[in-house]
C-alpha cells in the first residue's frame, strides 16, 4: 500500500506549483495539489510508487531542472499517473519480452496505429514500469505537432522531441532511449481493412542506427487497431484542414469518445545489430531496413494469433 501521506518530491525549479504565504513560507498550489493527489490515486490503483521510478531513470536537467530539450520531471511525474492507469487497468496491457531492453543507447522500433497516439504512451509507460531498470522513453514527433496548440507546449515538457536528425543524433549520444515509429502518420492513420499491415518504413532511423552505433528493439503493439475504428480517411478534406488524415471513426459519431477498453498487447524482440555506412544508396539502407520491419510483422503476427479477443 502507497503512503498516502509522503511528502512529495523535490521541486525540479524555483516556485513551480508553491506560491507565498503571509509568515514568508510556502504552499502548495491548487494545481500542485491536485496533481499530487492525482499521483497518489494512480499508486493506489496500481500499487507502485511511481516517485520511486522516476527516481531511478538517469536526467540529464540543467539549471532550472529541465533538458535542453525542454523536458520537465514534475509535469512527467503527473503524466505517468495518468499514463499508468490507462497501462495497468484500462488497456490491461500484456508485455512479452520487457527484459529484452538493453541497456545505454537504444532505437525502440515499433509498429504504429490506433489514430490517437495513444500506442506510444503505452509503449512509453511499459519501458517506465516494467522494464528494470526503468528507460525513460524519448520519441521523435512529427514537426507539424510543434503547431498545435497545447500540444506544442506539452510534448517537450514531457520530453518528447521534434523528429530531426540533430535531435535524435544528441539523444543516442547520451544513451537514452528513442522511440521510433517508422510508419510515421501512414501508420496511424490506417483504415479498419488495412489494420496489422505495416505501411512503408523510413530509412532515417536505420541511418541513424548506422552512424551511431545504436541496437535496435523492434517492439510489435496489438490492440491498438480496434481502439478507435476508422472506416474511411476523407483526404481531400485533411489535405483542405492540413491534416496527415481525416478518419471516419463511428463511435465519435454515438459520442463514445474514450477508447474502446481494447486489451494491449507488447512484444519486445531481440535487440538487433546492424553494420555499414549510414550513407548507402538508398537500396542497401532498405534490406536493413526490411530486417526491421519483417521481424516487427512477424510479432504481430504472434501477437493475433496469441490472443483470444479484443477485449481479453
Amino acid at each position: 500500500m502507497v503512503d498516502e501521506h509522503r511528502s512529495s518530491p523535490p521541486v525540479p525549479f524555483a516556485g513551480w506549483g508553491l506560491r507565498p504565504t503571509e509568515d514568508g513560507s510556502v504552499e502548495p498550489t491548487l494545481p500542485r495539489r491536485v496533481g499530487d493527489r492525482l499521483v497518489h490515486l494512480a499508486e493506489e490503483l496500481i500499487g507502485e510508487d511511481l516517485d520511486a521510478r522516476l527516481a531511478r531513470i538517469p536526467m540529464h536537467p540543467n539549471e532550472v531542472g529541465q533538458d535542453p530539450f525542454g523536458f520537465d520531471p514534475e509535469t512527467a511525474r503527473y503524466a505517468l499517473a495518468l499514463a499508468a492507469v490507462l497501462h495497468r487497468r484500462y488497456f490491461r496491457s500484456i508485455v512479452h519480452g520487457i527484459e529484452r531492453v538493453p541497456s545505454g543507447r537504444v532505437l525502440v522500433v515499433a509498429n504504429h496505429s490506433g489514430q490517437v497516439p495513444l500506442d506510444g504512451v503505452i509503449l512509453g509507460t511499459a519501458l517506465m514500469l516494467d522494464a528494470d531498470p526503468p528507460r525513460f522513453p524519448r520519441s521523435m514527433v512529427e514537426k507539424w505537432t510543434a503547431e498545435l496548440p497545447f500540444v506544442s507546449f506539452l510534448f517537450p515538457r514531457l520530453g518528447q522531441v521534434v523528429g530531426s536528425p540533430e535531435n535524435a543524433r544528441r539523444l543516442l549520444l547520451q544513451e537514452q532511449a528513442l522511440v521510433v515509429f517508422p510508419e510515421g502518420s501512414r501508420g496511424i492513420s490506417k483504415t479498419y481493412d488495412k489494420r496489422y499491415q505495416l505501411t512503408d518504413f523510413g530509412l532515417g532511423f536505420m541511418r541513424l542506427a548506422l552512424e551511431t552505433k545504436t541496437p535496435i528493439l523492434p517492439v510489435a503493439v496489438v490492440g491498438a487497431e480496434e481502439q478507435y475504428v476508422s472506416l474511411a480517411d476523407v483526404k481531400p478534406l485533411a489535405k483542405l484542414l492540413g491534416m496527415p488524415a481525416f478518419p471516419i471513426i463511428p463511435q465519435l459519431f454515438l459520442g463514445l469518445l474514450a477508447p474502446l477498453p481494447v486489451r494491449y498487447r507488447l512484444y519486445f524482440g531481440e535487440p538487433l545489430t546492424f553494420e555499414g555506412d549510414p550513407d548507402d544508396d538508398d537500396a542497401v539502407v532498405e534490406e536493413k531496413v526490411w530486417v526491421v520491419k519483417a521481424t516487427i510483422q512477424s510479432l504481430i503476427n504472434r501477437g493475433l494469433e496469441e490472443r483470444p479477443g479484443l477485449f481479453t
